[in-house]
């Protein structure tokens, strides 16, 4: 029975979204809205459609833990699994908007929630800022595009083609994905804390990892069919709007409905946030090199969702093995990561130099 609900609520989930984001993408174009707005705003909302039903869900009934364990796994799921299968697949092209803009701005995000966190607590306050924060990035998004399409004198025209281009089809595909949302989110959360409870394993593992994984499907889907379809900078951009959605949108708007603010763990205050904000901070390289992310970036990223995930397992049964990883990680693993990326980010510093020179 459990493995029922939880199976219904992922596909409600995933066809929730895909219905979410076609309604509101061609209602977004009918109304002269850019594509690369709707892109940043409307299909990362959508992409995270799941975890904003199943963090809402949670937050209001009390099960807090999953709410942020969500959130914070889907965000780690998004760059290390999702980015690494995908440059696996084929080398990811970065646009330079986003090497400029959107990457410093969700490293931003994380460090945000990082000082949110500091007082054990995400706040009603907290939320607020983090729902006003989205929304004047969604002006700025909205405002810089208009200036760009004046300058190239490109105005798009609205979509009028399709099956969907009727205003009540896509109001209508809109109401049904967020129907369909809100079952999936029940589902899925009821299935997930029967499972917590079957395992002996904690919401905040399960949240981290199982539904974490699960809600972040829409974006895998997403990013991956991208990657083969060689439209590379879509898979990159599609991860980081859904990590800044998720951060000031998700988070903010359970916070708000959740009868009172929302605990942080110590176990993510000590080591699920760093990682996030680690990660972010190792984005920066491995995007700046060459404006590509490779495959044997990919792996590594990867690599590090694996250890990752194992941390966590075996945090929640055996504390002495995961000290142990822990240690491993952090004295050897850690340190050569990041003196590779150094490395790396240096000899390309070099080389764009020299051909500055030459030229």
């Amino acid at each position: 029975m459990i493995a029922l609900d939880f199976t219904l609520g992922l596909i409600a989930l995933i066809a929730g979204a895909e219905l979410l984001v076609r309604g509101a993408s061609k209602l977004a174009l009918s109304f002269g809205i850019s594509p690369l707005v709707v892109g940043l705003t409307v299909v990362a909302f959508g992409t995270s459609a799941p975890e904003v039903a199943v963090s809402i869900r949670s937050a209001y009934a009390g099960q807090v833990d999953i709410a942020m364990g969500n959130v914070v796994g889907s965000n780690i799921f998004n760059v290390l699994f999702i980015l690494g299968v995908a440059a696996l697949i084929s080398p990811l092209l970065v646009a330079r908007q986003l090497i400029r803009q959107e990457v410093p701005i969700m490293l931003g995000c994380f460090v945000l929630l990082y000082l949110f966190a500091l007082d054990g607590k995400i706040s009603r306050f907290d939320g607020f800022a983090g729902v006003l924060l989205l929304g004047l990035y969604n002006v700025f998004l909205i405002l810089q595009s208009r200036r760009e399409q004046q300058r190239n004198g490109d105005e798009s025209p609205p979509a009028k083609d399709g099956w969907d281009s009727k205003l009540w089809v896509q109001l209508l595909l809109i109401a049904a994905g967020l129907a369909l949302l809100v079952f999936g989110a029940r589902a899925l959360v009821d299935a997930a804390v029967a499972l917590a409870r079957l395992f002996g394993l904690s919401e905040l593992v399960i949240g981290l990892t199982i539904i974490a994984a699960g809600t972040s499907l829409p974006e895998v889907a997403a990013s991956v069919l991208a990657a083969i379809r060689g439209q590379r900078d879509i898979a990159v951009g599609n991860v980081v709007g859904s990590n800044i959605f998720n951060v000031l949108g998700v988070l903010g708007v359970s916070s708000l409905v959740a009868p009172e603010a929302l605990p942080v763990a110590p176990a993510m205050l000590n080591a699920d946030l760093p990682v996030l904000i680690g990660i972010g901070i190792a984005c920066l390289p491995i995007f700046f090199t060459g404006n590509v992310i490779a495959r044997w970036e990919g792996a590594l990223f990867l690599a590090f969702y694996v250890a990752y995930t194992a941390y966590v397992l075996m945090a929640a049964q055996q504390r002495e093995a995961a000290s142990a990883f822990g240690f491993a990680m952090g004295a050897f693993v850690a340190p050569l990561t990041v003196v590779t990326l150094l490395v790396v980010g240096w000899r390309e510093y070099v080389q764009r130099r020299a051909r500055k020179a030459r030229k």
